[in-house]
């Protein structure tokens, strides 16, 4: 039940047991949209919620096929902002009535919002932020000014916040080029992908007939990507080297996602001749029991932060084939150890790396192994000292 504080207030959905306590720590998130990014955070407060920290988990629109995955044990504030831009004066005055504690915001333009709004409320929360992708790449493949000057709004605002987080190693050496050296408070922490119930979600019927146990054999194996229809995962790339490989093999591939590119990325199936082995079935909220029965999952991105659905899929013991994009891919499969790395949009090579690695797949173990350093617990404690807050910290009363 949405409770509406007062007419210039955000509404609140309660899912404490005692809706007038307040959080130790405001998460910030533009909306509960199906982002890889949004998942990750709903996956923290959990983690924070389940360490003891009282929680608000602040959004500018809570509409979105993630709000059933939002955790019990924390407040949902919706702020009632269609754009994240929008958000500001409700997190303003959020700010100066709940006065948490800590103030967590994710994803570039959110950051800049959060910290925007604590100098105007004028209160004394900590303001941390987390940057989730390549902020150069981002900027440079940009189609709006707003995106391209993201680069320059974070040299200037960021230095404000009490630190800075980032998803992976190469994420932070970019921001730490583009800030210059000792200009940022910066800690390198990865997304908290592998949650207890993960394997539970892998277990789940699958909704595809490709992914039925009595169709997946070696005589049909399924190919599986999974990401935004969108520039940035170079879906192209994947669909033109899937043509190659499967001139000579009995493959299907599934792209799970949907996003601005799915007519031009239809029109190629259709070019290619690959209508009825190629699909592109849609979003799923639960991609695990996809990902758990296909063959092979294939990261084609151009550019990453932390790639969560690679770490997802090797959770699920299946293998995985990734270009070496700025960042991430490469510190998740140890220099191509866990997984083959090849050059970003070469589709000849990235056909021979997924034939070599139906042929010879590492073990599950192997890539569960490797998945559970990314871990709900411990990347949890990592926040929890990044941010200086204590398990099982009490919730204060408000002043």
């Amino acid at each position: 039940m949405v409770k509406t504080i007062s007419p210039d207030q955000p509404a609140i959905i309660n899912t404490t047991e005692n809706s007038n306590q307040v959080a130790t720590l405001a998460l910030f998130l533009p909306s509960l949209a199906g982002g890889g990014a949004e998942r990750m955070m709903l996956n923290l407060t959990r983690g924070l919620v389940e360490a003891g920290v009282a929680v608000d988990l602040v959004v500018g629109d809570s509409a979105g096929p993630y709000l059933d995955l939002v955790p019990p044990g924390c407040n949902l504030v919706d702020l009632g902002a269609g754009r994240v831009m929008a958000a500001l004066p409700g997190l303003v005055r959020y700010l100066k009535r709940m006065r948490p504690e800590v103030l967590l915001a994710a994803m570039d333009h959110a950051n800049l919002i959060a910290l925007w709004a604590r100098a105007l409320a004028r209160t004394q929360t900590r303001v941390y932020i987390s940057v989730r992708s390549n902020l150069s790449q981002e900027a440079a493949h940009a189609p709006t000014r707003a995106g391209r000057w993201l680069p320059r709004l974070a040299r200037i605002f960021y230095r404000q916040a009490q630190g800075v987080i980032a998803v992976s190693q190469g994420v932070a050496d970019d921001i730490a080029g583009l800030m210059g050296a000792g200009r940022v408070r910066l800690v390198v922490i990865p997304n908290p992908v592998v949650t207890p119930d993960l394997a539970v979600l892998a277990s789940a019927a699958p909704d595809h007939p490709w992914l039925e146990t009595d169709l997946v054999n070696t005589r049909h194996p399924v190919i599986l990507a999974a990401g935004r229809l969108s520039p940035q995962k170079d879906f192209p790339t994947l669909i033109r080297a899937f043509a190659l490989l499967a001139r000579e093999r009995n493959l299907r591939l599934l792209i799970l996602g949907e996003g601005p590119e799915r007519g031009a990325l239809e029109s190629l199936v259709q070019k290619l001749g690959l209508t009825g082995r190629v699909e592109l079935p849609g979003f799923r909220v639960n991609p695990f029991a996809a990902m758990s029965r296909a063959q092979l999952f294939v990261l084609s991105s151009a550019w990453e932060g932390l790639p969560g659905v690679l770490i997802q899929a090797m959770a699920c013991g299946t293998p995985v084939v990734s270009t070496d994009c700025p960042s991430g891919p490469r510190e998740v499969l140890a220099d191509g150890h866990f997984g083959p790395l090849v050059p970003v949009g070469n589709v000849s090579e990235l056909a021979k790396a997924m034939g070599q690695t139906l042929d010879k797949p590492l073990t599950p173990n192997q890539l569960k192994g490797r998945a559970a350093n990314y871990g709900l617990e411990p990347v949890t404690r990592r926040y929890l000292e990044a941010l200086g807050l204590e398990p099982d910290e009490r919730q204060r009363e408000p002043s």
